[in-house]
């Protein structure tokens, strides 16, 4: 899982059946000082997260699938988690 910021969202007028009325949103992950940009992607949104909003995702299929509860459902990214507060000791 990675940390991210919600930056927009897609709108599609049509959508796969494995989406079954969540949100596409796009969303740029949080680096660590030091870290190389990976650059944004899109995630499904299983949490009602907004723009702005601080995320956690799976960015890995199987976990996904299982968040979604369909094994064969055809997504990589899903956002399951909006984050309060963040500390990271050593950076404070």
């Amino acid at each position: 899982m990675i940390l991210g910021k919600v930056t927009g969202t897609v709108v599609t007028t049509i959508g796969h059946a494995d989406y079954k009325s969540r949100r596409l949103l796009v969303v740029q992950p949080l680096l660590l000082p030091g870290e190389e940009p990976s650059g944004d992607f899109i995630a499904l949104d299983s949490t009602q997260a907004g723009i702005g909003d601080t995320v956690l995702v799976n960015r890995e299929g199987n976990g996904a699938r299982q968040v979604l509860g369909n094994p064969d459902a055809c997504v990589i990214s899903v956002i399951v988690g909006i984050v309060d507060s963040l500390s990271i000791p050593s950076f404070d």
